[in-house]
């Protein structure tokens, strides 16, 4: 599942200047999109690059297909209407406005904006996420929200949001019967809300590793490699690197070089990351070649405990260097890898971080092992033989 992060900024919210310093918080955090009113569509598109939904002004207009900068991506019935409770709600939902508008063959709306009042507001937000792309529940109550009924009743039908109005609510939505909301709609001019609820999606989206450690079994030089430093867009923290291995069941966590050393400044951008053939862990599990990487890439980091996130690769250098090759038993197995013949590159071992140089035989070194064989990449049911 991709977690979202919506912005309310409609005239709710208060004048233009209000509304648009949201928006550019909005934008400068990452959030995903803003919802505005139709009229404000063509104002942020000139503030930046972000996705923007609108509540519908006159469901007649028919123009969702339109490319231009005054045409939303996506289109929301609900305001000044049934949804909000400004219509009276019908007692069947049959003759809903709302409704019909969802379901026109024009597709003149794309998502459903609902308060959850009562039972009755539960039931019509079930009623429209079966034909809602999108459908954003608010309570009255954040205590009350009847969140898990919907995401248990709902939750495939559609992309459902929580109206939320701190990072902490939007941690509860995402947790909810541990599927959670889709997404969040935050209600907040608060920039620090604003960003931790970012944050908060971010880090519902990372995976978490069980790391664990191999006895070395060897510490030997090879001669001369092709070595591959990953420089990324982000600076990385003295416990962080990156999980990097000649065999894709084996991956090695190498520190990135955030320690001084009499040589060298520290380059906490930077993971020395072995020669080119190796691969290096990506976000969503996948794997890359290192002499694959270029600019623009995502790779993830990780730290000692298997928190992980991802970085951007700014630059990669290869250079012949000296190398190692080194050699771990997990649990019976072997697996290897080749890191530069450095004192500056560090790895996370039992009694602490060493320079690969300093390693030997009988320390105990961070992996991350998973019997699987890797295809392009994506881990597949197949025997493959590496060695």
């Amino acid at each position: 599942m991709t977690r979202t992060v919506w912005l309310k900024a409609d005239d709710s919210v208060g004048e233009w200047e209000t509304r648009k310093k949201r928006i550019t918080t909005a934008i400068e955090a990452g959030v995903d999109w803003v919802l505005v009113d139709e009229a404000d569509v063509a104002r942020v598109r000139e503030l930046g690059d972000i996705q923007v939904a609108a509540f519908r002004s006159d469901t007649d207009i028919v123009d969702a297909t339109e490319t231009d900068d005054t045409v939303a991506d996506a289109y929301f019935v609900g305001k000044d209407g049934e949804g909000d409770g400004t219509v009276e709600l019908p007692s069947d939902f049959s003759g809903s406005a709302d409704l019909t508008t969802l379901r026109h063959s024009d597709d003149r709306a794309q998502g459903a904006y609902i308060r959850i009042i009562d039972q009755d507001y539960e039931a019509f937000a079930e009623s429209a996420a079966h034909d809602a792309d999108y459908t954003i529940v608010v309570g009255e109550d954040w205590t009350i929200i009847p969140l898990e009924n919907l995401i248990a009743r709902i939750g495939e039908e559609t992309d459902l949001l929580a109206g939320v109005t701190s990072a902490e609510e939007a941690q509860t939505a995402f947790e909810t019967l541990e599927l959670g909301a889709d997404g969040v709609l935050l209600d907040s001019d608060n920039p620090d809300e604003i960003r931790e609820t970012v944050e908060v999606r971010d880090a519902a989206e990372r995976e978490s590793l069980e790391l664990q450690y191999g006895d070395v079994l060897a510490v030997e030089r090879t001669g001369m490699a092709d070595r591959v430093c990953i420089d990324t867009g982000n600076l990385m923290d003295h416990d962080e690197g990156m999980l990097i291995g000649s065999m894709s069941r084996g991956l090695f966590f190498v520190h990135a070089e955030t320690a001084e050393s009499p040589y060298v400044a520290s380059r906490p951008f930077r993971v020395n990351a072995g020669a080119v053939h190796a691969y290096v862990r990506t976000p969503a599990g996948g794997t890359k070649y290192l002499a694959e990487l270029k600019s623009g890439d995502e790779v993830q980091v990780v730290d000692t405990a298997g928190n992980t996130r991802e970085a951007i690769v700014g630059r990669v250098k290869i250079e012949k260097r000296p190398m190692f090759r080194v050699e771990l038993d997990v649990d019976g197995d072997r697996i290897e890898t080749l890191l530069q013949n450095a004192e500056t590159i560090k790895v996370a071992t039992s009694t602490g971080r060493k320079a690969v140089t300093d390693l030997e035989a009988g320390d105990e070194m961070l992996v991350y092992y998973e019997d699987v064989a890797r295809h392009f990449g994506e881990a597949v049911e197949e025997s493959i033989i590496e060695k």
